[in-house]
């Protein structure tokens, strides 16, 4: 009866599907749960956005899967949720070093070009 009791407490726990939006910290990622509800005022659609802190002992997700996390007992200051799976892996884009051609890129921080100085009110 011990093992009944278990997995019903762990039925009643919270489950939310959200969007990995962060990380970068050591075994904790952000999680952005979005949910659509209607305004009690004005009766339109509107997008709601949380953000939660979620344990994830493995690394195993990155920024843009979609997970699965379930609440559980206070693990620090923020998190109160851990990974229970991740539900769709993001597409990972990499780009080689030899393929980015560093002449293209521009500094633009701070320079003018030559024509900005000459336009300038002219004084008699």
């Amino acid at each position: 009866m011990a093992t009944a009791d278990t997995t019903a407490k762990a039925a009643n726990k919270n489950e939310k599907i959200g969007q990995v939006v962060s990380a970068k910290m050591e075994k904790t990622i952000v999680v952005e749960v979005t949910r659509r509800v209607q305004h009690p005022v004005y009766k339109r659609i509107i997008t709601k956005r949380k953000k939660f802190y979620a344990h994830d002992e493995q690394r195993t997700a990155k920024v843009g899967d979609v997970v699965k996390i379930i609440e559980c007992r206070p693990m620090s200051k923020l998190k109160r949720w851990r990974l229970e799976e991740v539900l769709r892996k993001a597409v990972q884009v990499a780009v080689e070093p030899s393929a980015v051609d560093l002449d293209m890129v521009q500094s633009t921080a701070g320079s003018k070009s030559p024509k900005a100085k000459g336009s300038g009110r002219k004084s008699s």
